[in-house]
């Protein structure tokens, strides 16, 4: 066996076995949520080989990022991410509902339906998917711009890698990001069939948008979301930080002034700056590394009330600045 000089100190060898402990730890939990969640629902597996042969053969052909590997760093975490979605989908289900109703979502909904009702069935469907994006593009752009949000949508855009799989890597509570769009819609009149397609057709065309392919599709960038569009939006590069928010429609971006969709050069770069700890429990835990121990709240109900209403108007503050924030950009 290798030994290294100096021998490490008594202090050293005491927190290299507390590091090997976390991750044995880690890996453990990693394999014990992969295997409860396959027990829920074993349509992962199909999906991942789905996947697999539907987008990794263009990956090949026409790779936007020539010479990435199928090996790539942290790709097992991405793929216990799609393994054990059921799972983390009905723990963010569960956070969604409460959160679309605390958001008071459903307020402008209900001014909205008589309106709605009006409307010829044809048109009603269009007028869905345009308030659907458009409540998604602002609840989106709040969760990169308001920091306690950010907390959780950083784990998304914390691979540096984006291919067939890195789409899967979201903190269930960041999934809680469709819920006020979802509960917007309900309250204006739109059936739960009708807005739950648009939040799965929104979460599969997410997947879909990360592959590692080059095309372009230019002449189409402003009338739908391309990889190209959602690229820059995942990209490290400082000018296109807060850009292209958008779902679907790329309108929203324009009209607003987070569009960046520059003409002779490509992204290149992805990730965040900030550290971001590798693994999935790791990550998972990772937004609430400063949120106290329950057991405290517990034993100080009145203090953990009034730190909570202070986290929630903190909240309102920012959610009001990333609102009303100069933009300029629209290239």
């Amino acid at each position: 066996m290798r030994q290294t000089w100096p021998p490490p100190s008594p202090r050293e060898r005491v927190l290299n076995r507390r590091d090997r402990t976390i991750r044995l730890a880690c890996v453990a939990g990693a394999v014990a949520i992969v295997v409860a969640s396959l027990l829920i629902d074993r349509s992962p597996l199909g999906v991942i080989l789905a996947l697999f042969v539907l987008v990794v053969p263009f990956e090949k052909l026409v790779p936007r990022h020539r010479g990435q590997p199928l090996r790539r760093p942290q790709v097992a975490s991405d793929i216990g991410y799609a393994l054990a979605s059921p799972l983390l989908n009905t723990v963010g289900i569960a956070i969604a509902i409460l959160v679309g109703f605390v958001t008071l979502a459903w307020v402008p909904g209900l001014a909205l339906r008589p309106l709605v009702t009006m409307l010829p069935s044809g048109v009603k469907a269009l007028v869905g998917i345009a308030l659907f994006d458009l409540a998604i593009y602002w609840v989106h752009r709040w969760s990169h711009e308001v920091p306690l949000l950010w907390r959780f949508h950083a784990i998304h855009h914390s691979t540096e890698h984006l291919d067939w799989i890195s789409g899967f890597r979201n903190h269930p509570f960041d999934g809680a990001i469709v819920a006020p769009p979802f509960f917007f819609l309900l309250a204006a009149g739109f059936s739960a069939e009708f807005t739950g397609a648009l939040a799965i057709i929104q979460a599969i065309a997410g997947i879909f948008l990360h592959a590692n392919v080059r095309w372009r599709l230019r002449p189409i960038h402003r009338v739908v979301i391309t990889p190209e569009f959602h690229h820059w939006h995942h990209t490290n590069d400082p000018k296109a930080i807060h850009s292209n928010y958008s779902v679907f429609l790329p309108l929203w971006d324009q009209l607003f002034g987070t569009y960046f969709m520059p003409k002779h050069r490509r992204p290149t770069v992805y990730g965040v700056d900030e550290y971001i700890p590798t693994g999935m429990v790791a990550q998972l835990l990772h937004p609430f590394r400063d949120a106290g121990t329950s057991r405290h709240h517990l034993r100080h109900p009145i203090a953990a009330s009034k730190a909570a209403a202070r986290l929630a108007a903190t909240v309102a503050v920012d959610v009001k600045a990333s609102t009303f924030r100069p933009t300029h950009r629209l290239r």
